[in-house]
């Protein structure tokens, strides 16, 4: 699976729904999958199965 970017749009509880920036779909994932410090807003870079969390101005 190719690299790819989120923004997390939303937290319901123990789960997070992503934007993907490139093409606008949502996914559904579990809050325990994602780094510590994700929340609303936040930019994520998914590679290699495993999230981190994009400084601004990277």
């Amino acid at each position: 699976m190719e690299p790819k970017d989120y923004i997390i749009s939303r937290i319901e509880g123990e789960y997070a729904y992503l934007k993907d920036i490139q093409s606008g779909e949502e996914l559904f994932i579990a809050m325990a999958l994602l780094p510590m410090g994700a929340d609303v807003g936040v930019r994520l870079h998914y590679e290699c199965m495993s999230y981190e969390i994009v400084k601004e101005g990277e």
